[in-house]
C-alpha cells in the first residue's frame, strides 16, 4: 500500500517560466532515463524480490523516493509552462521571440495536457515500459540500477548546465546529489550480498564446472588483421578472482549452417523445398543428376 502527505520531497520553484525548458524536462520524466523508467523498475525488483526482506523494502522504498521525483518533474513542467502562450496570433504578431519560444516548445503541452506534464520525453514519445529490467537475481539488478542512477545523473546535470533559472538549479543539484546516492546504495547492496567476487559470475547459483572454461576469461578478437585492443581485460587475474585473463583471435569453430529444405506445406518457394534450391538449366541439369542416383 502507498500513502502521499501530497507534500514535495523538495521545494520547486521557477523564477523564468521557460516552455522550451518544460520540454527538455520531458525527458527526465518519460525518457528511457527518466524517473518513470527507475521507479517501475525499482517497484518490479521488489515486487520480485526474494530472499531477505532487507532488499525488498529497501527497493520499495527508493521506488516510492522515485514517484516523488516524478511529481517534483511535473511540477516544475507546469510551473515552466505558466505564461506559455495559448494564442500564436497574439504571441507571433506581436513578439518575434516570443514566436520562437513558441515554436520550440512542445504544442501539446498546450493542445492535450492544458499547460501540464506528460508521461512522455522530449520528444513526446510515451514510455513504453520497454526498459524496466527486473531480472529476478537481485544482483544483475543492482548492476543494472547502477546503469540506470548513472544515466539518470548525466542527463540532470546536462539539464542544470542548460538553465539559467535559480529555482531549477536548486531542484537538479538535490536530484543529483541523490542519483550519487543511489549509485552508492546499489553498490552497497551489492557489498552486502557478498562483494563482486562473491556475486559474479551472475548468477553464480550455476556450477562454473558445468561451463566451457576454456573460454571463460578468455577475450576473442574479431579485428581482420589480427590485432587484440589490450588492457586489463586481456592479461591478469579475472575481476572475480577465480581465473586469468588470455587474449586469443576468435576463431571459427563450426561450419557454415545447413537447414532442412522447407516444407512443402510451409508457404515456401518451390526452390526451397528442394537441397539444390536452383532453378533454370542449372536446376534442371542437377535435378536429373539426383534422378538418376
Amino acid at each position: 500500500m502507498f500513502y502521499t502527505d501530497g507534500k514535495l520531497q523538495f521545494p520547486v520553484r521557477v523564477e523564468r517560466p521557460n516552455p522550451v525548458f518544460a520540454k527538455a524536462l520531458q525527458q527526465a520524466i518519460g525518457g528511457v532515463e527518466g524517473e518513470i523508467r527507475v521507479a517501475m523498475q525499482y517497484m518490479f525488483q521488489a515486487f520480485g524480490a526474494r530472499g531477505p526482506a532487507k532488499y525488498r523494502d529497501m527497493l520499495l522504498n527508493t521506488a516510492t523516493e522515485e514517484l516523488g521525483h516524478i511529481e517534483m518533474l511535473a511540477t516544475a513542467v507546469a510551473l515552466n509552462l505558466e505564461k506559455a502562450p495559448l494564442s500564436i496570433q497574439e504571441d507571433i504578431s506581436a513578439d518575434t521571440a516570443a514566436g520562437a519560444v513558441l515554436n520550440g516548445m512542445d504544442m501539446r503541452h498546450v493542445l492535450s495536457a492544458g499547460l501540464a506534464a506528460m508521461p512522455v520525453d522530449a520528444n513526446g514519445v510515451p514510455f513504453d515500459m520497454s526498459h524496466i529490467y527486473a531480472s529476478g537475481n537481485l544482483a544483475a539488478d543492482m548492476y543494472s540500477n547502477v546503469c540506470a542512477e548513472s544515466t539518470g545523473r548525466a542527463l540532470a546535470v546536462r539539464l542544470y548546465n542548460m538553465t539559467d533559472d535559480t529555482g531549477m538549479k536548486e531542484m537538479l543539484a538535490f536530484m543529483i546529489a541523490r542519483d550519487t546516492m543511489h549509485q552508492q546504495q546499489w553498490l552497497a547492496a551489492l557489498e552486502d550480498m557478498g562483494g563482486d567476487e562473491m556475486n559474479l559470475p551472475i548468477p553464480n547459483s550455476f556450477p562454473q564446472e558445468k561451463e566451457n572454461q576454456t573460454y571463460s576469461y578468455a577475450y576473442f578478437g574479431h579485428m581482420v588483421d589480427g590485432s587484440i585492443p589490450e588492457g586489463r581485460w586481456t592479461a591478469g587475474p579475472s575481476m572475480d578472482g577465480k581465473g586469468e585473463f588470455t587474449a586469443m583471435r576468435s576463431e571459427p569453430m563450426g561450419g557454415k549452417p545447413s537447414l532442412a529444405p522447407a516444407r512443402p506445406d510451409g508457404g515456401a518457394q518451390v526452390a526451397q523445398t528442394s537441397k539444390s534450391g536452383t532453378t533454370g538449366l542449372l536446376g534442371s541439369i542437377e535435378g536429373a543428376i539426383e534422378r538418376n542416383i
